[in-house]
């Protein structure tokens, strides 16, 4: 197989959102807005879990500021890219740029995908077995559910790195997106992919829709148990799990429609790669906080604490 330094191609023209000039300075201000908003909420609230006490002990919660942390990380893979792009007419990315840009976006999204999956189950222990709640998720095995979402999001990262850079890249370098990913990137190799796009379904789609199965049967059990067993407590959980469900959907159905189907592409993956990438993890922290009486006490809490650091100095 040919290494980088032998392919002809050594960089990628990206096609962006929008060709237009006028429209290009009005998705930076709205997207500089979004930006801000991801970073400044998930950052509330990674600094709200660690700051208290109380909610770090908590499995939920300890999970939910790695989750924070995650949306954090992954907006910043694509956003400050897009907004620079922007500002220019010329949309290039290097051939190392787009490897890295890859393996972060696909690190960061199987990680979530993984922790998400370890969220349901804390959710299926506390709501089903709320006795043996604290002593099942000790926070040993929290530190090791976390790392396995961590190993098992390097692993699927490699793997798509290593599908695109074993690939010879010599004529087109144009991508019709704002970022590079593995279905735009493959489709320009100077080769038959149809093996390769294969195995990208058989490592993105179908890790996508496995894990939103599972979670999906994993939610219905709660429910399901809640309902034969604790009928009182029926509307607590659904309040519960709703959180949960709603921000499983944002990132799920996107991963699936995107990875799932090989060999074509639609006019609207673009609106569906801003989705997942950029309002998805806006959406993270509203989702959760919202409907949460324990962050907005710990947040109010938070805000005192501040006030009386800054009114002393």
């Amino acid at each position: 197989m040919k290494k980088e330094n032998e392919s002809k191609v050594t960089e990628f023209v990206l096609l962006g959102l929008s060709s237009s000039w006028e429209m290009q300075l009005f998705f930076f201000l709205v997207f500089l807005l979004i930006y801000m908003a991801i970073v400044l909420g998930n950052l509330l609230i990674v600094v709200t879990v660690q700051a208290d006490g109380h909610l770090l002990q908590s499995p939920m919660y300890y999970f939910l500021s790695y989750l924070s942390f995650i949306d954090l990380c992954l907006s910043c893979v694509t956003v400050p890219k897009m907004l620079g792009d922007f500002l220019q007419q010329g949309k290039v990315i290097s051939f190392s740029g787009c490897v890295a840009q890859i393996y972060f976006l696909h690190f960061l999204g199987a990680s979530e995908m993984f922790l998400l999956t370890v969220m349901a189950y804390d959710r299926y222990v506390a709501i089903c077995h709320p006795l043996h709640y604290l002593t099942v998720m000790n926070r040993q095995l929290c530190f090791q559910l976390v790392f396995a979402c961590w190993s098992g999001g390097f692993i699927h990262s490699i793997t798509q790195v290593t599908l695109v850079t074993q690939l010879p890249f010599c004529g087109p370098n144009e991508l019709d997106n704002f970022y590079c990913d593995v279905p735009q990137v493959i489709k320009l190799a100077c080769m038959d992919t149809y093996v390769v796009e294969v195995l990208m379904v058989s490592n993105s789609g179908l890790l996508s829709l496995v894990c939103f199965l599972v979670l999906l049967f994993s939610y219905a059990v709660i429910l399901i148990t809640l309902r034969t067993r604790f009928r009182q407590g029926q509307s607590k959980a659904l309040s519960t799990c709703a959180s949960h469900l709603t921000v499983v959907s944002l990132i799920f159905v996107p991963c699936v429609f995107i990875y799932l189907r090989p060999f074509c592409s639609f006019p609207v993956d673009k609106v569906v790669s801003v989705f997942y990438t950029v309002v998805t993890p806006m959406l993270n922290p509203l989702i959760y906080t919202l409907r949460n009486a324990d962050m907005k006490r710990a947040m109010k809490k938070l805000r005192r604490k501040s006030c009386g650091i800054l009114l002393s100095c």
